[in-house]
């Protein structure tokens, strides 16, 4: 397919999702099944077109005047693409599956330079209007370099597994790819985004990846794993393990020593771990499945107590930008109430002593800091510890710094530290 034929597809993946109401994900896998001539370059590129459509899908309905997809893959394609706009019109006309000519009002919006000179803030920050004030209320006056920032391109970032390889040996398997050590994480690597059609690597296929040499994790994850402090010998409870990434990246700073039981509300949600663990070489992890009971024996033991929160997901909209316009009013408080209940939990298990550890995927202070704040209240018998002095102490190297506002929590950011959105916030049990 040529390019005339690839924007084409992206505008009917874009019509799906919104005819359809469903993931972007899941409307470029059916097209992919409707029209197998598609190669993998092909489907590489569509997929790009519909991400970064929808990654910045304000501020290209601004200047076109319309959020219609094809509005939004034309401005991509002439804006984010570099594509002219008098070629592709050619290009147009020699393509029996190219969409219908630019029109005049079309060129000119796509070529309106000032068309953001009076455009609201929420349109610059590429985020729905509703969370204009939550964003500026976490951030303050740099919200909109914020919202910016979750606009890029994903990396494609690996951590070693350091129970069996170092960096040096993924990196040298792994040279096709050119990869590069993370700026903050000790064992990271990353391959950064290409522009336009480029295809993501394909790491999953490398012999490296087979023999559990290193795992895919966002740095950002990486750096929220070693932020917990899991240490060699401890009892570490991940309470909400999910498929397992933390849970791997604890056992690896552990050596393989002491305890780390990894439970989860949601069955399905960690069933991937099995497998993990196994390719890793992880002994020293225990899974709890959710069942009557299945933690009561773990209550006032635990070393550490790590709660990576059900949240709305707002620190991965670079990776799914689709959530991102769907996200409601109702689901962040559903969310809100869920992570109440989850601390209130947790809490019962640390022992005299111990830590607990709240971490999201949410760049959002109804999620992050006022979740914080409310847990202290609630927890007489609990104290906040400084996470940004902890975070000078593990990453002493580090040129970024996260986000914070005072020094108790930290939250990273695409902006920030060029990782995925994450929330980290740690108190100790003070009293028996």
């Amino acid at each position: 397919m040529r390019l005339p034929g690839r924007l084409a597809a992206a505008i009917e993946v874009l019509a799906d999702m919104d005819r359809r109401k469903r993931p972007a994900s899941e409307a470029l896998k059916g097209w992919a099944l409707d029209h197998r001539f598609a190669g993998a370059g092909d489907r590489a590129a569509i997929g790009n077109l519909v991400y970064d459509a929808l990654r910045r899908r304000a501020s290209h309905a601004w200047r076109m005047g319309e959020d219609t997809p094809r509005a939004l893959v034309l401005s991509v394609a002439v804006n984010d693409w570099g594509e002219d706009v008098a070629a592709l019109n050619q290009s147009f006309k020699d393509d029996k599956f190219a969409p219908e000519s630019i029109s005049e009002a079309e060129a000119a919006s796509l070529s309106n330079d000032s068309a953001f000179s009076h455009a609201p803030a929420a349109v610059r920050a590429d985020i729905p209007d509703w969370l204009e004030s939550s964003l500026e209320r976490g951030f303050g006056a740099d919200w909109i370099a914020e919202g910016q920032g979750m606009t890029t391109r994903p990396p494609l970032d690996m951590r070693v597994n350091t129970l069996k390889a170092h960096r040096e040996k993924v990196a040298k398997s792994l040279a096709r790819f050119s990869p590069q050590p993370t700026a903050i994480a000790p064992e990271g690597l990353r391959i950064a985004a290409g522009p336009r059609d480029a295809r993501t690597a394909n790491v999953q296929a490398d012999e490296a990846y087979q023999k559990g040499w290193f795992e895919i994790q966002d740095e950002g994850s990486q750096i929220v794993s070693l932020l917990t402090g899991a240490a060699p010998g401890e009892q570490v409870l991940d309470l909400c393990a999910g498929a397992g990434g933390k849970t791997l990246a604890m056992a690896a700073a552990m050596g393989n020593t002491g305890q780390i039981f990894a439970y989860d509300a949601e069955r399905t949600r960690l069933a991937p771990i099995f497998e993990r663990l196994k390719r890793a070489g992880v002994r020293n992890v225990q899974t709890r499945n959710p069942e009557a009971g299945a933690l009561d024996d773990l209550v006032e033991k635990m070393d550490r107590v790590v709660v990576d929160a059900p949240c709305t997901g707002t620190g991965t909209w670079r990776r799914r930008p689709d959530t991102k316009w769907k996200l409601t009013p109702e689901q962040l408080q559903a969310r809100i109430a869920e992570q109440i209940v989850v601390l209130n939990d947790a809490a019962r298990f640390v022992r005299p002593g111990g830590m607990l550890v709240y971490i999201t995927c949410s760049i959002l202070p109804e999620e992050n800091d006022d979740q914080a704040k409310a847990f202290l209240a609630r927890h007489p018998d609990f104290a906040g510890v400084p996470a940004m002095p902890v975070f000078e102490q593990v990453f002493p190297d580090a040129k970024a710094r996260p986000f914070s506002a005072d020094g108790a929590t930290l939250t990273l950011t695409p902006a920030r530290t060029d990782t995925d959105g994450f929330f980290c916030a740690l108190f100790t049990r003070t009293a028996i």
